[in-house]
């Protein structure tokens, strides 16, 4: 007979290695040719693989492997360290509004379940700079999935790169021709919201405008989303808000014929003006937190010439940590421009 607290241990020890063996896993891998062509030749498959021991539920994050998108989504280099330039988009993506949307957005893995993506990286990454050779391609292993609470958690994928030499042609030349006021692929009920949100994205920039000239101090709004004020870094700010107050929203190029139905929308920097609507964008509100007339403040930020910002974070969670922790990223990040500019809830 054991004793009762011999009991207790095994049953400890029984429930401790159960949890450790029903612990979450993925791996990762990219194959493809060994030797390619010409960059427009230069296509991989990502295959994903859930090695744990329970269903997962990963979010179809664009920077990611599982979205066919042409984000930043691998890590490329040669043996010297040099790595091609990336050219492809820059997104607004929030992880709960993709949970909303659902299977769509997911994917489903079973335990020893894979899925295979391919990625054409010519739309994404440039060589001319860093020239012909052998370049390790990795993709990134963060994941995140969806708890029992409708929570995205992350998750690190074991990583397996490829190496492929690429000869030949080393980028592909994307046209940077605008047609203005342009609608491509728009319903007319998307072009009516769209023309809505562009009004309300002129005001919403007008706005945080009017207030970062009258304010160059540390309010509660400035701090919030740019961290602990400096002149250095509300110069920054307003500067970028300068830019999109000269922007003419009504006369941007729209493009509604993305069919990713867990991302709200993407710009290439360097095209100015045209935005690519997704799926999310037609459920938000037009002002408001992850509006419509906010999504078209975030995709403005990323253009070139408005400042180039990046995607640190999303998220007003996400963005009110980083201004704590790193504000100089923070003036960088579209998303903070965002929440800035819609200022929902009000803050002074």
């Amino acid at each position: 007979m054991f004793s009762s607290s011999l009991r207790a241990t095994l049953i400890a020890l029984v429930a401790s290695a159960l949890a450790v063996s029903a612990a979450p896993g993925l791996s990762v891998k990219v194959a493809g040719p060994a030797t390619v062509n010409g960059v427009d030749n230069l296509k991989v498959q990502t295959t994903v693989t859930n090695t744990g021991d329970e269903i997962l539920k990963i979010l179809n994050d664009p920077h990611s492997p599982l979205s066919r998108l042409p984000a930043n989504t691998f890590t490329i280099t040669d043996a010297n360290g040099a790595s091609p330039a990336f050219s492809g988009i820059k997104v607004k993506y929030v992880p709960a509004a993709a949970i909303a949307v659902g299977k769509d957005a997911i994917t489903t893995l079973a335990p020893g379940q894979s899925v295979v993506v391919e990625h054409d990286l010519s739309e994404a990454y440039n060589f001319s700079k860093s020239g012909e050779g052998a370049y390790a391609v990795e993709a990134n292993n963060l994941f995140y999935i969806v708890d029992p609470s409708n929570k995205a958690v992350p998750l690190y994928a074991n990583a397996e790169a490829h190496v492929a030499k690429l000869t030949g042609k080393l980028a592909v030349v994307r046209s940077t021709q605008i047609k203005r006021a342009t609608f491509n692929g728009c319903s007319s009920t998307q072009q009516s919201q769209l023309n809505t949100a562009a009004s309300s994205a002129q005001s919403y920039a007008a706005g945080a405008l009017s207030y970062l000239n009258a304010n160059s101090a540390g309010t509660t709004r400035y701090t919030t989303w740019f961290g602990t004020y400096t002149s250095a870094r509300h110069s920054i700010a307003q500067g970028h808000f300068s830019n999109l107050n000269g922007n003419s929203y009504s006369s941007y190029t729209f493009d509604c014929t993305c069919t990713d139905s867990g991302t709200y929308a993407y710009v290439y920097p360097d095209s100015f003006g045209v935005v690519y609507l997704c799926g999310a964008f037609w459920s938000a509100p037009n002002t408001g937190t992850d509006s419509k007339a906010g999504t078209l403040i975030h995709e403005s930020t990323h253009f070139t010439t408005n400042g180039g910002t990046s995607d640190y974070v999303y998220g007003q969670s996400g963005c009110k940590s980083l201004a704590i922790s790193n504000p100089d990223n923070a003036v960088m990040n579209a998303d903070t421009h965002e929440y800035f500019a819609e200022n929902n809830p009000s803050q002074a």
